[in-house]
């Protein structure tokens, strides 16, 4: 079976243009079977009784099967009706007059040149057809000692309309598998087209590299960013086109190559960098960087980087972080001063009140530290988004720094009824319990770290309160675990516990979880988001667990120094310590 190809415009009016024909076919007939003065139609044109036959089955064919004339299955099979109408006249003509003598031969040049519409098997049908005729016509074509040159003719002329037929619609038709063959590039090419087009289009910069790191696509907008031409880029190295630097302008450690920790991890990366171009614009990108892999296995092929520039947003939250920075810090002053004159107003030794008075001077009192508080926040959230923290790490032996906070946090616990509890990994599958009211010895790693104690204090304080805070009655506990990279700090509780749905959001700024507890305490969620800043400042993560109903627990982890790096680093400190103070 062939598959259409041709417009079907042309199969419409090719099977109007057959049953026409059968239809003159048919009044001819019978004009010359039933009127004896039109005789000559069936002498010169051979309108005789097997015409009318098969001419009108034709006719009831289109009558009752039009919706076939419209592909190519049904007006083969009305074309091949109406080539046994042709056979027909034309038995009838070679007893008579000779078919080539005949008016009808027009019609039949022009059914020849309209079979290519079918495809090359038709094509080859009229012309063994031709063939026939011109079998069955060679005796006669000798006729009273003189050549019947006209009837050679004719037959050729059959064949030259077979011959242009196929070169007229050869290329309008295709077999089934041609056809087939022809839409799968089609569909491949339309997609790459598609592709092309949709990554062209896309705002922001596209990279694909193979696992090599060569560079194999760079979409217009990647080359915008980074000032290379796409077809200077192809096939380059990756980090000479996309040159990273930190956020700040500072160059990235001369072992960090972020693309093959992609291919060795085969996990996304995805951070914001500097980008320095290749004519020296600067600008800030996020930028996320995935490992591309077969459909099924995990063989890699690549990795895709898409690259955004964020530098307007960075201006405009640098921009609110300002004002935030500012308000923050004019409004402090006369809340400090309006909290200060209560707390005089609330002094018996300063000045005296009754009760009544008191408990609305109280009110009032709670309300401006709740406010001083939310100022704070304000300018330590706008100070860790531009990057403004202070920050000043040092080594830190976390074991004994975790104990020491655990014991200054113990009161604040126990003074709601709360017990608390400090956990030590030393390497057995449970940990260790160790009861902070009591002076106990044991030996136990040393988990080193380069951090700010103050700020890593700060976190740990704000969690632990929050604990505290949500935490009805139980425990709290504050534990510490690691191996040889990351140092782990966890707090946990035996509260109601976090929804699964809030758990994503709880790093976010102004985000707190909408339940009861959360309606009764106060709060100006910020801290949690603080934390996150101030442990991203050295290169550690943050996150929550929780189960409702059972309690939450908070882990921090910080990067681990091995005891000579942190022996190292000491001598570093104490030596440009040492430096200074001469100075």
């Amino acid at each position: 079976m062939r598959m259409e190809a041709v417009d079907k415009r042309w199969y419409i009016g090719y099977g109007w243009w057959i049953n026409i024909n059968a239809l003159i076919a048919v009044t001819l007939s019978l004009c010359a079977i039933f009127f004896p003065s039109m005789k000559f139609l069936s002498e010169d044109w051979g309108m005789d009784i097997l015409t009318l036959v098969i001419a009108t089955f034709a006719v009831f064919f289109r009558l009752f099967s039009y919706r076939y004339f419209e592909n190519q299955v049904g007006l083969n099979f009305a074309a091949f009706l109406y080539s046994l109408i042709q056979l027909a006249c034309i038995i009838h003509l070679l007893s008579v007059t000779g078919w080539a003598h005949s008016l009808y031969v027009p019609i039949i040049m022009i059914m020849f040149f309209f079979t290519g519409t079918n495809g090359i098997f038709t094509i080859i049908g009229a012309t063994l057809l031709s063939s026939m005729y011109l079998i069955v016509v060679i005796p006669s074509l000798a006729k009273d000692d003189s050549f019947d040159w006209f009837s050679l003719g004719i037959i050729a002329l059959s064949y030259l309309m077979c011959l242009l037929s196929y070169f007229t619609w050869r290329n309008k038709y295709i077999d089934q598998e041609s056809q087939q063959i022809s839409l799968l590039n089609n569909m491949l090419k339309n997609k790459q087209q598609q592709s092309e087009i949709l990554i062209g289009s896309i705002a922001d910069g596209v990279i694909v590299t193979d696992t090599k790191g060569k560079i194999s696509l760079m979409n217009p907008s990647a080359a915008a960013m980074t000032q290379w031409p796409i077809d200077e880029a192809s096939n380059i190295d990756v980090r000479t086109v996309l040159k990273l630097t930190q956020e700040d302008g500072k160059p990235l450690e001369s072992d960090e190559n972020i693309f093959a920790q992609v291919f060795a991890q085969r996990k996304n990366f995805s951070k914001t960098l500097g980008l320095l171009g290749r004519d020296g614009k600067k600008s800030i990108v996020s930028l996320v960087i995935s490992p591309v892999k077969l459909p099924q296995g995990e063989e890699l092929l690549g990795a895709v980087a898409v690259i955004r520039d964020v530098g307007a947003e960075r201006q405009i939250e640098k921009q609110r972080a300002d004002f935030i920075s500012t308000a923050s810090h004019e409004m402090r002053t006369p809340v400090a001063a309006i909290e200060g004159y209560l707390a005089l107003a609330l002094n018996p030794n300063v000045s005296k009140i009754d009760n009544k008075a008191k408990e609305y001077l109280e009110k009032a009192h709670s309300s401006t530290q709740h406010l001083g508080k939310l100022f704070q926040d304000l300018l330590t959230s706008a100070k860790a988004e531009d990057g403004r923290l202070t920050s000043h790490p040092v080594v830190v032996e976390m074991g004994e720094f975790i104990e020491q906070l655990a014991e200054d946090l113990r009161f604040s616990a126990e003074k709601k009824g709360l017990s608390v509890e400090f956990i030590i990994n030393s390497g057995a599958p449970d940990g260790e319990v160790i009861d902070t009211s009591k002076e106990l010895k044991q030996v136990r790693p040393l988990y080193y770290s380069n951090v700010d104690p103050d700020r890593i204090r700060e976190v740990v304080t704000n969690i632990f309160d929050n604990a505290v805070k949500y935490t009805p009655e139980g425990k709290v506990a504050l534990g510490l675990t690691g191996n040889d990279e990351v140092v782990q700090i966890h707090v946990s509780d035996t509260g109601p516990g976090i929804p699964p749905e809030d758990i994503p959001h709880l790093f976010q700024k102004f985000y707190r979880v909408d339940n009861t507890a959360t309606r009764t305490i106060g709060g100006t969620g910020l801290g949690l988001f603080i934390c996150k800043k101030i442990v991203e400042l050295y290169n550690g993560s943050i996150w929550a667990e929780s189960t409702v109903g059972k309690g939450s627990t908070f882990y921090i982890n910080l990067p681990r120094l091995t005891t000579a790096k942190a022996s190292q680093l000491k001598l570093t400190v104490e030596k440009d310590q040492l430096v200074s103070d001469k100075a």
